[in-house]
């Protein structure tokens, strides 16, 4: 089945996107002059929302949006936002989505601060408002999101990810903000635990094929990201297609491929001589057979909630996300 366009999934919440985007305006506003600056520039190279529209469709599905669900978005949100400032930082990119950064536009100390502002901004929006059921679930995953950024650090310096690590990696470093995103939507409208929990399994699972795909776009002459390929190979980043072939290949080979691997500055011939390892090996399949089970666990597990135009919405995203092309 392909996937249903991302305009088309948003066309029945156009209005409730609108009332979303009003309550994130209101939060990120400052008295500060720069910080005004820098929040109307990100506010104008916003990206796809994939997790504010999941976060409606999920409240949608249980019940009806409220406003405690646009708090909810913009929770959601300003963390998604936070992190991207910050990860800029740390890996010194002077683009995102073809636009330059904020640390490039204002140098690292500004961006830090203005993400730690962001942060702030979504903590005080729960807060204020009493929401301490969603505050729960944001802070978790931004503690999870640390974990998972500061683990991948400490095992790619030594290069010994294996599978085990790495799905450990993903879930708290990427799969935990989609995970928050279903969990958030769902508290906003439910105090039934058991059916938030629920949510917040199925945005996790979603979110590691999520990532899975993004693994297997780096091997792409261009991808989606506006980043060129081998982009994670290059940061050392030890993704799911490299971690199996390393598995399989002789003992030889392997051996040349981590040197080459973990050369200090790896050129462009070094990139394609590892894409061509992984690509000979059973890497690309594997992780396409992995990230379609992830796939499927999320959307049967989404099925187990009545039918409704919200629900096939939830299902359209997930598959979205995940047959994104380059």
């Amino acid at each position: 089945m392909k996937s249903a366009v991302l305009s088309e999934i948003k066309a029945p919440i156009k209005k409730e996107l609108n009332n979303f985007e009003t309550f994130f305006k209101a939060a990120v506003k400052s008295n500060v002059p720069l910080l005004n600056i820098i929040m109307n520039y990100i506010l104008s190279t916003k990206g796809k929302q994939i997790r504010p529209v999941v976060v409606l469709y999920s409240a949608k599905m249980l019940g009806g949006i409220n406003e405690t669900t646009y708090r909810a978005a913009t929770l959601i949100e300003l963390l998604h936002t936070a992190t991207l400032v910050h990860d800029d930082v740390v890996d010194n990119s002077d683009h995102r989505r073809n636009l330059f950064t904020v640390n490039a536009l204002w140098k690292n100390k500004v961006a830090v601060l203005a993400g730690d502002y962001l942060l702030s901004r979504g903590m005080l929006t729960a807060l204020e408002s009493k929401d301490y059921e969603l505050l729960e679930i944001i802070s978790r995953a931004v503690k999870d999101m640390s974990e998972g950024e500061l683990l991948q650090m400490e095992k790619a310096r030594r290069l010994d990810i294996t599978e085990e690590v790495y799905f450990e990696v993903i879930r708290k470093k990427t799969a935990s903000l989609m995970a928050a995103a279903f969990g958030c939507g769902a508290a906003s409208v439910s105090n039934n635990m058991e059916e938030i929990e629920k949510m917040r399994q199925i945005g996790e699972w979603a979110g590691i094929a999520f990532q899975i795909k993004d693994d297997l776009l780096d091997y792409n002459k261009k991808n989606i990201t506006g980043k060129p390929k081998g982009t994670d190979i290059k940061e050392k980043k030890m993704t799911l297609p490299l971690i199996n072939m390393l598995q399989h290949i002789p003992g030889k080979q392997k051996r040349d491929i981590i040197r080459t691997f973990k050369k200090k500055n790896v050129t462009a011939k070094d990139v394609d001589k590892i894409i061509i390892a992984v690509k000979s090996s059973n890497g690309m399949e594997y992780a396409k057979r992995i990230m379609n089970e992830y796939k499927n666990r999320a959307i049967n597990l989404l099925n187990e909630f009545p039918d409704n135009p919200s629900r096939k919405a939830l299902e359209d995203i997930i598959t979205y996300s995940i047959e994104r092309v380059k």
